[in-house]
């Protein structure tokens, strides 16, 4: 039964006592047809949403936040937020997503809605108590996988084009396909993309990158002209160079399958974005050798060298995510090199110690940036890629590598041999942190105070007396 909770038959009868017809619209509706948990309930009173509101808060005795710009009024109860608001008709003007409202019927509340099966509505009314109205086929479209608009899909995506991005993103999330003429008008309304806030588009934008497969919603973005628009940097990766008998490989789709091959083993939205962002500097690092063919030396360097400013751009959060991403753009080559070549202690530590904590995450990201058609290749990649991981199993259990601090400090240093800070103190430190990580001496005080001995007397340092 759809409307089983107490709190529907509650609703319905605050309704019948104030005359006036109330409704489950939406979200709520969808997503239980697609078996789907969903806490957020929109409910749509022919009359006013607020007065609703207030006699069921007075009930539950709990808080009512009422917003009066927007004619809306929202409450919790065990654990469901639901939000009330008047039935209501939109219009727009061109230049902004803010729109101008009246008071309407269920069908014109409907009727605003983005798509089909978002405009789902099951009744609160004592006589119709959970019967479905839906004027638009939003259960065909919902059965059949269909992202449609229930009115002309030009008004629709002018009216508000942040529905463009919200049709990719229910694409992306649902597995579904956005029908013909839907698609058509985003390509034709894409450029009204900018009238968008980037902050919306950034939330939009991370849902996709969540999404079960995160290509479905990349490949929308791009065919619709909507990405070159939001985020211009991913669509340069798009594309084949080809001189002679050399050609690189489409940096955007393998960026896709890297995505993909993450999702498939990490939720985790930032690591997510790290894929999204390892080859980012590929169209400004191209070159072409004519012994070796296409070249983007340095990549990874200055892919890393961009994300504060993409992040800033995108309205993404510039904090320990930021970094985050980073670090991973930075070292998504190590391992690779690393398992292609012979796998020494001493490489293995160092990416121990600038990893740190996020080397299970780095590895993730190199083990799906492997994207050969040819198994023999990829099987290869992956058996040394085990290597690396044993062997930085075996250092980190021996010696303590990951985040650590060398044992020996510059303020000892200068201590021992009553001297202030200088550059000799930076060349010592440096020399026992690379002797820890070479192997040379074991990560202990008593072996990096012995270095340091040996060091300073070479540079004619004496200690205090």
């Amino acid at each position: 039964m759809p409307l089983s909770d107490p709190i529907f038959r509650r609703i319905s009868r605050l309704a019948a006592g104030q005359g006036v017809e109330a409704y489950v619209v939406g979200g709520y509706v969808r997503d239980y047809y697609l078996r789907r948990p969903s806490t957020d309930i929109d409910v749509v009173v022919v009359g006013s949403g607020v007065a609703l509101a207030e006699a069921l808060a007075r009930e539950l005795h709990t808080k009512l936040s009422v917003f009066k710009t927007f004619g809306t009024a929202m409450l919790r109860a065990r654990g469901v937020e639901i939000e009330f608001v008047g039935a209501r008709r939109e219009s727009y003007a061109h230049d902004s997503r803010k729109p101008q409202v009246e008071a309407g019927t269920l069908e014109d509340d409907q009727l605003r809605r983005d798509f089909t099966i978002n405009a789902l509505a099951w009744s609160l009314d004592e006589d119709r108590f959970g019967e479905l109205v839906d004027p638009f086929d939003g259960m065909y479209d919902l059965e059949q996988g269909i992202i449609r608009t229930p009115c002309d899909p030009d008004v629709t995506f002018s009216d508000d084009p942040l529905r463009m991005m919200r049709a990719v993103r229910f694409a992306a999330q649902l597995g579904f396909t956005i029908e013909e003429r839907t698609f058509d008008a985003i390509v034709r309304n894409a450029a009204r993309i900018r009238i968008v806030s980037r902050e919306r588009i950034a939330a939009e934008l991370n849902k996709i990158v969540l999404s079960p497969v995160p290509s479905m919603g990349f490949e929308l973005l791009e065919l619709t002209g909507l990405l070159r628009l939001i985020f211009p940097e991913l669509h340069a990766l798009k594309g084949v160079e080809k001189r002679g008998r050399y050609a690189h490989k489409d940096n955007f789709i393998h960026t896709l399958k890297v995505v993909d091959n993450v999702a498939r083993r990490s939720d985790d939205l930032w690591l997510r974005w790290a894929a999204v962002l390892h080859d980012i500097a590929k169209p400004l690092t191209k070159a072409y050798d004519p012994k070796v063919g296409w070249t983007f030396h340095g990549h990874e360097v200055l892919g890393s060298k961009m994300v504060p400013a993409l992040f800033r751009q995108l309205k993404l959060p510039l904090n320990e995510h930021m970094k985050f991403v980073q670090k991973l753009v930075f070292l998504h080559l190590r391992p690779i090199i690393l398992s292609e070549d012979l796998v020494t202690d001493s490489a293995v530590r160092r990416l121990l110690f600038e990893a740190g904590d996020d080397v299970e995450a780095l590895m993730t990201l190199c083990e799906a940036d492997i994207t050969s058609g040819i198994d023999a290749k990829v099987q290869r990649y992956l058996a040394n890629f085990e290597l690396v991981r044993r062997k930085m199993k075996d250092l980190e259990e021996r010696d303590r590598i990951r985040n650590f601090q060398p044992p020996v400090t510059g303020e000892l240093i200068m201590q021992t041999y009553g001297i202030g800070p200088c550059r000799v103190i930076g060349e010592i430190k440096e020399r026992i942190k690379n002797a820890i990580l070479d192997g040379e001496i074991p990560n202990d005080y008593a072996a990096a105070y012995a270095l340091m001995e040996r060091e300073a007397a070479e540079r004619g340092l004496v200690k205090k007396g």
